[in-house]
């Protein structure tokens, strides 16, 4: 009895390594989110803006691309928000992807269920942090973030003027550009634009863009918006 015993504590302890092993290296926590999942680094790429990472998730191997960061090989990370692309192509590293996860939430820190999820965490996107000291004039015949939020039904589906400064910019994605838009003005909690665009921009700029917009957008994979401006275009620099 005694010889069973240390062995069916051996083979339980062999058991628990190779689901360790699996999970890269660490014990999946009990209370991860439904829809989080834990991945090991297998190879890693950086480019001026963006970090491609190949990983392994059990049984399951693919690329991702995230915001630039510091990623090492082997080590355990998290993710939960993703959106799938087929034949992607990055210039930079003159590669084509046949499939690339998109992911707005990389970290290495367990994405954990929690009692209570806020707004952004729930529709699959990243809360912007308000950017203080932004002043702009209003553009003639355009109107304010504030506006808009406040009256966003009487906006639905016209072209309006925005003046702002752009906060975030991620190139490439969904065959369109994403813009985070901010011009000091709030509506409630409400004080960034997603912009979809075709124009290139950058983190600071000044500009005014015009665009149609929408509201209760969904783009697939969690990315859903109450109000976003589509097809914008800069009109001045």
């Amino acid at each position: 009895m005694i010889h069973f015993i240390k062995i069916s504590t051996f083979f339980a302890g062999i058991a628990l390594l190779l689901a360790s092993c699996l999970s890269g290296g660490k014990k999946t926590p009990d209370n991860l989110a439904p829809n989080a999942h834990q991945v090991k680094a297998e190879e890693v790429i950086q480019t001026s803006n963006y970090t491609y990472v190949r990983v392994s998730d059990n049984d399951r191997d693919y690329w991702m691309a995230i915001d630039k960061m510091d990623v090492k090989e082997g080590e355990t990370y998290y993710w939960s928000n993703g959106a799938s692309m087929k034949d992607f192509t990055s210039k930079e590293l003159k590669r084509t992807f046949r499939d690339i996860l998109f992911v707005s939430d990389f970290t290495d820190q367990p994405i954990l269920l929690e009692p209570k999820m806020t707004p952004a965490t729930t529709m699959g996107r990243q809360q912007i942090a308000e950017q203080s000291g932004i002043k702009v004039e209003k553009p003639a015949g355009g109107i304010t973030i504030s506006e808009l939020f406040t009256n966003k039904s009487g906006y639905n589906g016209k072209t309006v003027k925005i003046a702002g400064m752009v906060v975030k910019f991620s190139g490439g994605i969904m065959d369109r550009n994403w813009v985070h838009f901010q011009d000091g003005t709030k509506s409630g909690d409400s004080y960034d634009l997603t912009i979809t665009t075709k124009d290139t921009v950058n983190s600071g700029d000044r500009v005014i863009f015009e665009g149609i917009i929408s509201l209760d957008k969904d783009f697939g994979s969690g990315y859903f918006y109450d109000v976003i401006m589509e097809n914008g275009h800069v009109v001045n620099k």
